[in-house]
């Protein structure tokens, strides 16, 4: 689609993708419910029915306020470059120019995070993953997912880009804050060594807290940030569902330096939750909550438990 004005505008996304795993066993990973012979009775027909959907959801977030697929979409629980390289081979995806940036993380059930990216829009400079270094009760290390850093060219601007899957909640909210209260701040400590010059950061993730946690303010705290999503969650909405209460766990935080209009730099436009009704569960209980691939061992046929997030840059020309 075209807009009806002169303004060149692009869309930037956060997908958790709920479990996006390949079919094949792998004997290092904690994956095995997501093989045929598993629990969920995972075979290549519902992985590819489950891969078509979200590239076909992939390319239409932002659609209406950009008129092209998103230049950026961070990705949460991926398996591995094959599920992500199966997305990117979809009729929905094929005729965009992607590519991605993944590493593995030690995360025991072998779900990443990673970064797709247009290449006619994007040069990648450089990426690392920044291990999350935190402990549980008893001492041991937490084996959760690392923190993707991509550094990179927008249309020639210089970003910063932070790809995050903060530790889960499983083990209770107040128990496991420390967590993503230190995954904050691994992300200031790398922040700190960015000049000043090229300081256009976006943090984007399923951060398993909302915009008013306390390890959401301890970044907001610096007043180096701007979290335009804060207005997205209500009694009524949100990026996803748990017994009834919305939650916005999906967020992406931008640095001041998206504000302004100079020539060459992008500006801030707005934020959106992308929730159209083939996202969404259209009858019974669940009602309006994301259309997700699982109910426990019943299997759907859904997209993911979480809606996409997005924002909407101008391109200042």
């Amino acid at each position: 689609m075209k807009l009806n004005n002169s303004e060149t505008r692009f869309t930037v996304a956060f997908y958790n993708l709920e479990n996006f795993f390949d079919t094949k066993n792998d004997p290092h990973k904690l994956d095995d419910d997501f093989t045929p012979d598993g629990k969920k009775v995972w075979d290549e027909s519902k992985f590819s029915r489950k891969t078509k959907k979200l590239a076909r959801t992939i390319s239409l977030i932002g659609q209406d306020d950009s008129g092209t697929p998103p230049v950026l979409i961070g990705i949460a629980e991926v398996e591995n470059k094959q599920v992500i390289e199966a997305l990117l081979k979809t009729k929905s995806l094929r005729e965009v120019n992607y590519d991605y940036v993944h590493f593995d993380s030690p995360d025991e059930r072998g779900i990443d995070t990673a970064l797709i990216y247009n290449k006619e829009r994007f040069e990648v400079i450089s990426s690392e993953t920044i291990p999350l270094m935190v402990d549980n009760d008893n001492g041991d290390r937490d084996l959760t997912r690392d923190i993707l850093y991509v550094h990179g060219r927008l249309h020639q601007e210089e970003i910063h880009v932070f790809v995050n899957h903060w530790p889960s909640r499983r083990d209770g909210a107040n128990e496991t804050s420390y967590k993503r209260i230190k995954a904050a701040e691994t992300i200031l400590q790398k922040i700190g060594n960015i000049p000043t010059e090229s300081f256009n950061c976006i943090i984007m993730g399923d951060f398993n807290d909302d915009p008013n946690s306390e390890s959401i303010k301890t970044i907001m705290d610096t007043k180096m940030f701007v979290n335009p999503m804060q207005t997205l969650l209500s009694p009524v909405s949100g990026s996803a569902n748990y017994k009834g209460e919305w939650s916005l766990f999906d967020q992406i935080l931008i640095s001041h330096s998206f504000l302004n209009y100079e020539k060459g730099t992008h500006s801030f436009k707005k934020a959106k939750v992308f929730a159209p009704k083939f996202l969404k569960e259209w009858k019974g209980k669940y009602k309006g909550n994301p259309f997700r691939t699982y109910a426990g061992k019943k299997y759907l046929g859904g997209y993911s438990d979480h809606f996409p997030v997005y924002l909407v840059l101008r391109e200042n020309k």
